[in-house]
């Protein structure tokens, strides 16, 4: 039946009914909150194309994460900026690196807090790409290796989850049967499946220190034109052992997010990446949008298309305004 049987308006009249009818709701149970971590003392260093979020030394880090305890923030995701790298990245593996340290800093003195930490290089290596170079291009499977050592240090340091962001073929199946034979049973793995060849990685690479310092990552990073090798990628993860699987970024991939989620029955993370954070941050400090509504409306569409967890460098203001209402 048609108007005037039926009026949709009814159910949008006044606050209190668009609530109850409301078919998307964000929770601070869906967030994550990521954190850089550098080498180094007295470090609160703002990243000038990422305002409000900051690079952190360890003897500094309380100041950030009392904030995110306070606010019922569940998870953080470590990033790691040290000070010494190589051509392969070996400040990965090394039990008293950055990431290391933090991880054990944090389950010391936050026990609650869950924390994920980043499986990758290249934050580590001295050319900025995601793994060991074999002309001029990352050797997959050399890669592999140190990845079994990366994530065996993390899980000594008492990292609650890993998850491998380099876009390694078989890089799930290596990380588990590297866990299992250490005895990590427990330990889940969050997977970046579907990670495009992304400009909206921009301002993150001067976060992390991680620009490549020649080509780009399109070997093995996704091309943006492709939506059917996403859920090829996320099949081939789920086959290996993968617990979540994820999507980044989110915003311009909102349906392969939805497409993933209509064809696999696992938890869907989605990464509001550093580029569509700060475009929200430039146009709202330009006074040409209001900053909170579109940073809510974004965070919410992207739960639309069918992500369960979001990670966002959002999270406290989003834990606040959840809070405060």
């Amino acid at each position: 039946m048609g108007f005037p049987i039926n009026r949709y308006r009814r159910l949008r009249k006044n606050e209190n009914i668009r609530r109850l009818v409301r078919e998307t709701t964000l929770s601070v149970d869906d967030l994550i909150y990521p954190i850089f971590i550098e080498d180094g003392q007295n470090i609160k260093k703002e990243i000038p194309s990422m305002p409000g979020i900051y690079r952190w030394s360890l003897d500094r880090i309380n100041e950030e994460l009392d904030e995110v305890v306070s606010l019922g923030i569940p998870a953080v995701l470590l990033f790691g900026i040290p000070s010494y790298k190589d051509e392969v990245g070996s400040d990965t593996w090394n039990d008293e690196g950055i990431i290391q340290k933090a991880v054990r800093h944090i389950k010391k003195n936050y026990p609650n807090l869950y924390v994920i930490t980043d499986v990758c290089f290249c934050e580590y290596t001295s050319h900025g790409h995601c793994g060991v170079l074999h002309n001029h291009d990352v050797d997959n499977d050399l890669t592999l290796e140190n990845t079994r050592k990366q994530v065996i240090s993390h899980a000594k340091a008492g990292a609650d989850m890993v998850a491998p962001s380099g876009m390694m073929d078989g890089v799930v199946k290596t990380i588990r049967e590297a866990l299992d034979s250490a005895g990590f049973y427990d330990i889940p793995i969050m997977a970046y499946s579907a990670k495009y060849a992304s400009s909206y990685y921009g301002p993150f690479r001067e976060a992390a220190d991680s620009t490549p310092a020649f080509g780009d990552r399109r070997t093995y990073q996704m091309d943006s034109a492709n939506r059917l090798e996403a859920l090829r990628e996320v099949a081939l993860d789920i086959e290996e052992g993968a617990d979540i699987v994820m999507v980044k970024p989110a915003l311009a991939y909102l349906d392969i997010i939805r497409d993933i989620k209509n064809n696999f029955n696992i938890p869907l993370a989605a990464y509001n990446v550093s580029g569509e954070y700060s475009m929200i941050k430039a146009a709202g400090k330009l006074g040409w949008i209001d900053e909170k509504k579109v940073m809510m409306e974004t965070l919410t569409s992207i739960k639309r298309a069918g992500s369960d967890i979001i990670i966002t460098y959002f999270a406290k203001e989003v834990a606040r305004i959840l809070k405060n209402g």
